[in-house]
């Protein structure tokens, strides 16, 4: 075992729990303010947005420093993000629609933009967090790396979803914006260059 990339694995995963950690504290301690069901909401969507963006910066990452060791932590930035979403659906669901939520739930994906931006974000994110594994990379082969490409979709529509939530003050959405336009503009930019030195 490289005892290097367990113990930077084990940080990895520290760090990417201690949100959760802290979001938990604060809600045992009444420590979320006026709206607690609205800040969890918030900040578990606002982490899986993040966790989301730096998966995404694994690939330009290992371009610049022309090393492979960012792409160990791709996969598991990706599953938090999956992780984060998931809590964030689920605070949506059963505490703040609360026991009616199966009568609710279809009316608000339908008639609200932006629950039915984030609803399709996370229905996209399932597929990719189920063949994260080996063994699914190894039986998909390269139907694996074509359905991973929806991450790129993903990070739309998780941009959007935020966007057309917050309404009047888009500074922090329209800040991911950017960061998600430049991590894609990286990758346009590589695959293009790739091409034309094939041609």
């Amino acid at each position: 075992m490289d005892w290097r990339w367990f113990g930077l694995k084990t940080a990895a995963h520290a760090l990417a729990l201690l949100p959760a950690v802290l979001l938990i504290n604060k809600a045992l301690n009444d420590r979320l303010g006026a709206d607690p069901i609205a800040a969890l909401t918030h900040q578990t969507g606002e982490w899986a947005l993040r966790l989301l963006l730096l998966s995404l910066a694994m690939t330009p990452l290992r371009m610049l420093v022309k090393q492979a060791w960012p792409i160990r932590f791709r996969r598991l930035l990706g599953l938090y993000a999956f992780f984060y979403a998931s809590l964030h659906f689920a605070v949506y669901l059963f505490l703040d629609l609360g026991s009616g939520y199966w009568s609710q739930i279809g009316a608000d994906i339908l008639k609200r933009p932006f629950i039915t931006v984030g609803f399709t974000a996370w229905l996209l994110l399932l597929p990719l967090a189920l063949t994260s594994n080996r063994w699914m990379m190894r039986l998909l082969k390269k139907n694996w790396q074509r359905l991973h490409r929806l991450v790129y979709a993903i990070g739309v529509l998780a941009v959007l979803h935020y966007w057309w939530l917050v309404k009047s003050d888009i500074r922090e959405p329209l800040l991911y914006a950017a960061i998600l336009a430049l991590l894609l503009g990286i990758r346009l930019f590589a695959h293009l260059k790739v091409r034309r030195t094939a041609v």
